[in-house]
């Protein structure tokens, strides 16, 4: 008798929880329905940046004092560059979607003149012209041209979709326009922002119902060009071809690559704990920028790599929610905006990470919200704000339809 009123009472419990549990969730769905936008997007980017001003404190103490004589100093440059992306973020939320529609070209056209600005009086960083120096910071032009590429090919998308579908003249009216802006990145050069942004065009076409066949006949040409670039100059072929085995040349060629393979070594199942990286203490180059990643997986271990790329994976299956929400409410130049702004974060991330793991050459990009830079910060930061107000004026539209 006692067993069985024990294993009712067991039984009882579960059922109780598992309640529980579904309450909790239902809660949770109906308190995010009230909010103006998706705060689960926006819980997820506010522990990425606390994180990342975290490692960019982390990472860059030693380079910071040797530099400077202030271990805070890329700190403090960082936590302004994210104040002023907040700044900047909060203003785009008010902007109606309508507005970037209608200048969608201007703007496109504006960055293909900061292009050409920088080649003349940009500064140079290590053999490429990229910045433009700034009162408040050096300011990245090809992170501003993401931004108006993602805008300009919402734009054209939501205006042209069938033609898309149906005609190659309609993909090759893209060429162009494009063509001149991938010249002016690879004259800085910038090889890695080029492929991002054809990577992030290929996935809005593809996600506006482009064919595939018109891909074979516009991106092996495209492919055919870097690969020449590539092979014709030797400091370019020994960037792609040292990542194959940078142990071949520890100290020399490789020396990057190989202090960035054993921080992350280091880090094992459950890193070395937070500040307590040694590869930091000028070991490491870049530590604080290109190879942060390196210097987390050293102090937060397999495990913590693991939860960056659940925040990074989630970030992009709330932007395509959005999307996917925006376009069944017909409002497509939205819709595109927030599949564009997921597939440029994730991208940007994952060659990042494959990058300082040695899957990948050297490619020169941040990862998103995470290393220090702040015209990444800045432009992404503008990038979510958008993909928030499509959420925002999705959920307004879907109020108005209900009332």
């Amino acid at each position: 008798m006692n067993d069985n009123l024990q294993g009712k009472s067991e039984i009882f419990m579960k059922q109780t929880d598992e309640s529980l549990s579904l309450h909790r969730v239902r809660d949770w769905r109906e308190l995010s329905k009230q909010w103006p936008i998706d705060f689960w997007l926006l819980g997820a980017l506010l522990v990425l940046m606390v994180i990342g001003l975290t490692m960019v404190s982390s990472s860059s103490v030693a380079i910071s004092e040797k530099r400077f004589g202030n271990t805070l100093h890329y700190f403090l440059r960082q936590a302004f560059a994210m104040g002023l992306g907040v700044f900047a973020a909060y203003i785009v939320l008010h902007v109606p979607l309508s507005f970037w529609e209608k200048h969608r070209g201007r703007i496109f056209i504006f960055g293909l003149i900061l292009l050409v600005l920088v080649l003349g009086v940009g500064r140079e960083i290590n053999g490429s012209k990229r910045w433009l120096p700034l009162i408040v910071m050096n300011f990245q032009v090809s992170e501003f041209m993401k931004l108006a590429v993602v805008i300009f090919m919402a734009g054209y998308l939501n205006r042209h979709a069938n033609a898309v579908r149906e005609s190659f003249e309609a993909v090759m009216r893209l060429a162009i326009p494009f063509g001149v802006m991938a010249i002016l990145l690879l004259l800085e050069p910038d090889f890695g922002s080029t492929f991002v942004i054809a990577v992030v065009i290929t996935g809005m076409l593809l996600i506006a119902g482009a064919p595939w066949r018109f891909f074979v006949l516009t991106v092996l040409p495209m492919a055919a060009i870097l690969v020449t670039m590539v092979i014709t100059s030797p400091y370019r072929m020994a960037r792609v071809t040292n990542f194959l085995d940078p142990w071949s040349d520890p100290f020399g060629k490789g020396y990057q690559l190989t202090q960035a393979l054993i921080a992350s070594g280091r880090g094992e199942w459950f890193g070395a704990g937070i500040g307590k990286s040694v590869q930091k203490l000028l070991y490491l180059p870049d530590a604080h920028t290109d190879f942060l990643f390196s210097i987390y997986a050293e102090e937060f271990g397999l495990i913590g790599v693991g939860f960056l790329i659940f925040l990074y994976l989630w970030i992009l299956f709330r932007c395509f929610r959005i999307g996917r929400k925006a376009i069944e409410n017909a409002k497509v130049f939205g819709g595109l905006i927030a599949y564009g702004v997921g597939i440029w974060i994730v991208l940007q991330a994952t060659i990042n990470m494959g990058v300082n793991l040695g899957l990948f050459p050297t490619k020169g990009l941040t990862l998103p919200f995470m290393s220090y830079g702040g015209s990444s910060v800045l432009l992404l930061s503008i990038a979510i704000a958008l993909v928030f107000r499509v959420d925002y004026e999705t959920r307004y539209y879907e109020a108005e339809e209900a009332e």
